[in-house]
């Protein structure tokens, strides 16, 4: 995933190991993949070999030398003794090497991006912020549901000089995961959706998942969030007092204050008030998710200095 263009010996500086060039005509990287399945273009891809729960990527290598992938990152040299047309690097660690490459990638880039975590609306409201903004914007997104330790660094490589804004979600399952998604997007722009029940099991409490969440804006200049989750708002606590707060509620004083939503047959109508004037957009769902979804995409808007005519008449095309 990206256009860019780098050799096996730029990556080898990035992110360190032992380079096996056994094949020098073949050593330049455009894409990076995890998944041997997802293969398109062979001579300009670099694997890297994942040892996850249920599949070790080493296990692929012989297949992915046959079809024509020249390019691999490793972490089990012995998985490389019989292998001698194709180029490694050999790591600790695969995945963590994926990440600083990605990381070095980010930091060439200084365009705006938002960061999107939470437990659920992650993907709707980055889909929707990309249909709110692409009139305007050339806009880098995550694809799909992009958003683990192995999605996020697939999305953030194929940001390029072209693109101006990027969207990119960030979901996590255990503690300590966070850190690292937070190097590789680095966001300018947060949005903290909500708090839900998703991975309880892996944490001790809801503060605990919270705070592992919010590490993802400990960078960020301004964070947008619904100042009707009491935990969420707890959790600002621990952000650098630099950063710009902006929120929305239906309960209490906000940034956007929410005054009144009307539900119809199929669509919904939102009123709210926002510097002091009442404001208000239609959205054509009617159900409580996608209400939240909105009003998280309107606050955004706003924030961006939209007026809210064209905020409004974006609103009720979204899909």
């Amino acid at each position: 995933m990206s256009i860019t263009t780098l050799t096996l010996e730029q990556i080898h500086a990035v992110i360190g190991g032992e380079l096996l060039l056994n094949n020098p005509a073949h050593k330049t990287i455009s894409q990076l993949l995890t998944d041997s399945r997802k293969v398109v273009n062979t001579e300009s891809s670099l694997f890297f070999a994942i040892k996850g729960d249920n599949h070790d990527g080493h296990d692929f290598i012989a297949e992915l030398l046959h079809s024509g992938v020249y390019n691999f990152v490793i972490g089990n040299k012995e998985a490389w003794k019989v292998q001698f047309i194709g180029n490694a690097i050999i790591v600790a660690d695969p995945l963590l090497a994926m990440q600083q490459l990605a990381e070095w990638h980010r930091n060439h880039f200084q365009i705006p991006v938002i960061g999107i975590t939470g437990s659920n609306g992650k993907t709707v409201i980055k889909e929707w912020l990309y249909q709110l903004l692409r009139e305007d914007k050339n806009i880098v997104r995550s694809p799909k549901s992009y958003n683990s330790q192995i999605g996020v660094p697939l999305s953030v490589w194929q940001i390029t000089d072209e693109h101006d804004l990027g969207i990119f979600e960030a979901g996590i399952s255990r503690p300590g995961e966070m850190q690292h998604l937070e190097k590789i997007i680095h966001p300018s722009i947060g949005i903290f959706t909500n708090i839900g029940a998703a991975h309880d099991e892996n944490f001790k409490s809801y503060d605990e998942k919270v705070a592992e969440k919010i590490i993802l804006f400990k960078n960020c200049k301004t964070l947008l969030f619904c100042r009707d989750y009491p935990e969420i708002f707890a959790a600002m606590n621990a952000l650098p007092s630099g950063i710009t707060l902006f929120s929305w509620s239906r309960k209490v004083k906000a940034d956007l204050q929410v005054a009144r939503i009307t539900k119809r047959d199929n669509d919904t109508e939102i009123q709210g008030i926002y510097k002091n004037r009442f404001i208000e957009i239609t959205i054509p769902f009617s159900d409580e998710a996608s209400i939240e979804n909105a009003i998280h995409c309107w606050a955004m808007l706003l924030l961006m200095e939209y007026s809210n005519e064209v905020i409004a008449a974006r609103m009720e095309l979204l899909t």
